[in-house]
């Protein structure tokens, strides 16, 4: 799964020693994960370390290596505005060169879930290289969406921003259930990226 990585570390001493700074390789915007062990003499630590994805203060972010493209998705913070947050995300977007897009799904929405997995899991790179989803829910973010002119009569609904962070009108929505859901979606949105 991206935005995650577990790494291992292992020392046995005969006479006792220390392991220090274990380095998973993996940075965050809190820095690098790092540990100290301290092994008795004929004992053996096991030191694992597990990066979630990393908490932000705009909502949970799981972005692609650096070295390499692909969409990065991010969680909306909760009861922050609307147009706040993707003022923010356009922001961030735009030193990175990347596109914003406002995605809204729900976990009880098929097309929204594969899509979402798809996503998430990389299989959406190479065709969406520089996209970053700003990811509502529709059940919690509902009314502060409507407000702020993202509104549809289906989800998932993908929308692109105007910049003071409201809706620009230009959107598709809607998907179809099963395993045709992501190539239902994948042409439309591009047609929509390239307008």
């Amino acid at each position: 799964m991206r935005g995650r990585a577990t790494v291992l570390a292992l020392a046995i001493a005969s006479g006792g020693a220390s392991v220090d700074s274990v380095d998973s390789g993996c940075k965050s915007e809190a820095g690098e994960a790092r540990a100290r062990v301290d092994v008795a003499p004929g004992a053996a630590a096991v030191v694992v370390l597990d990066a979630a994805p990393t908490p932000t203060p705009t909502g949970t972010h799981w972005a692609p290596a650096p070295d390499r493209n692909g969409i990065e998705l991010v969680e909306a913070p909760p009861g922050e505005a609307v147009e706040s947050a993707v003022r923010g995300a356009l922001a961030r977007a735009a030193a990175s060169k990347r596109t914003l897009v406002v995605y809204v799904g729900a976990t009880w929405c098929e097309p929204c879930q594969r899509f979402h997995h798809a996503a998430e899991h990389g299989e959406l790179d190479a065709t969406f290289p520089t996209m970053t989803l700003l990811e509502f829910d529709l059940d919690r973010d509902g009314e502060r969406l409507a407000s702020a002119g993202y509104v549809s009569k289906y989800i998932p609904l993908f929308a692109l921003p105007s910049a003071d962070g409201r809706a620009s009108g230009k959107q598709i929505e809607g998907g179809i259930k099963g395993d045709g859901a992501v190539a239902f979606i994948v042409p439309r949105l591009k047609e929509m990226l390239s307008d």
